[in-house]
C-alpha cells in the first residue's frame, strides 16, 4: 500500500468553501474515475489558530504504483489541483510525498495492507 500526501493552504475566509470543493467534487470526482488500486481518499484541515491561512492535507490510499501513475498522470509525482481549487488556493504542493504503508495497526485489530517483512 502506498499513501499519497499533498498538502494545500487557503486564506481563512476561503476553508470552508474550499472544505465543500474537496468534499462534493473533488473526491467524488475522483472516486467517479473508479481507479483500480485506489482505496480511498482522508481530508484533514487544520484547526485556525491565529494565522491568516487554514492548510489542507489530502491522504490518498493506493495499492501499487500503477494506480498512483493512473490518477497522477506521467511519474505519478505532480500533484494534480483542477482550476476551481486553485481558485480558492493560496499556495499548495507542486509534487505528492509517497510513502509505503511499514505497519497498520487499527484497535479492531485487523491489520490492512501491512507489508510482510522481508527475510
Amino acid at each position: 500500500m502506498i499513501k499519497r500526501i499533498w498538502r494545500g493552504w487557503t486564506s481563512v475566509d476561503n476553508a470552508d468553501e474550499y472544505e465543500q470543493l474537496l468534499n462534493t467534487t473533488i473526491v467524488p470526482g475522483i472516486t467517479a474515475r473508479r481507479i483500480a488500486g485506489h482505496r480511498g481518499t482522508e481530508i484533514l484541515r487544520e484547526r485556525e489558530a491565529e494565522g491568516t491561512e487554514v492548510q489542507f492535507i489530502t491522504i490518498m490510499t493506493f495499492e501499487d504504483w500503477d494506480a498512483v501513475r493512473e490518477f497522477a498522470g506521467g511519474d505519478g509525482l505532480g500533484s494534480v489541483v483542477p482550476p476551481q481549487a486553485r481558485a480558492l488556493l493560496s499556495r499548495f504542493d507542486q509534487h505528492s510525498a509517497h510513502f509505503d504503508v511499514a505497519g497498520d495497526h487499527p484497535t479492531d485489530g485487523i491489520a490492512r495492507g501491512v507489508r510482510e517483512p522481508t527475510p
